[in-house]
């Protein structure tokens, strides 16, 4: 469903600066700042954000954006059809095994539900090995390491019929039931990997997300 950034702030913030989500890039942050920049994402033409349900509780965090306008602009070869992706799952004391492996099912799914979408767009940082092996597990294949002012990241792509056998070579979710974004859309703890917000030092990343 879509977030509202002022009545979501509380909760995305204990999210965003939990120490397993250091790739969020916002663990410094204060609520308010939180507010204001999923208020940047919520009034941009070409990026919006979405809270993932999982048992009727918001579960995780999920981003769409545009990669010729947002993150990417100017340095990748952009081609119709592509939609950038950012998730990150709430931090957990008692994690469930493969919760995020379907997190990140469900949000694939919700993406190329669009038919306009032909290729899913990913840039972790490079040292995310925890997402990166995620990634890999549902039909993205490395494609180059690209320079950004707040990391340097792996690009990644996935396109839909990749996705597709990814889906029917896994046995199935291996958490029960099944998250839902909502409206469109990790390991088994915090996962995630996004641009540094305004006022966000970059310098602190460092654990994991996509």
């Amino acid at each position: 469903m879509p977030l509202d950034p002022r009545e979501d702030a509380a909760l995305l913030h204990r999210w965003v600066t939990h120490p397993k989500a250091a790739f969020w890039l916002m663990g410094e942050a204060t609520e308010e700042e939180v507010a204001e920049e999923y208020g940047r994402i919520a009034a941009h033409p070409h990026h919006d954000a979405f809270l993932g349900l999982h048992e009727g509780r918001p579960a995780f965090l999920a981003e769409r954006y545009d990669p010729a306008h947002v993150e990417l602009a100017g340095l990748y070869d952009h081609r119709p059809g592509d939609v950038g992706m950012h998730f990150l799952t709430a931090p957990s004391g008692t994690p469930v095994h493969g919760f995020t492996r379907a997190v990140i099912t469900a949000v694939m799914a919700m993406l190329f539900g669009d038919p306009a979408a032909r290729r899913v767009v990913v840039e972790p940082d490079v040292r995310n090995t925890a997402v990166h092996a995620l990634n890999a597990a549902v039909g993205f294949e490395a494609a180059a390491t690209v320079a950004k002012p707040e990391k340097d990241a792996l690009l990644s792509f996935c396109t839909r019929d990749a996705f597709e056998a990814a889906v029917a070579a896994a046995d199935g979710p291996a958490a029960p039931g099944t998250p839902a974004t909502g409206t469109t859309a990790g390991h088994d703890g915090p996962a995630a990997t996004r641009t540094a917000p305004a006022g966000t030092d970059a310098a602190a990343a460092g654990g994991a997300a996509t």
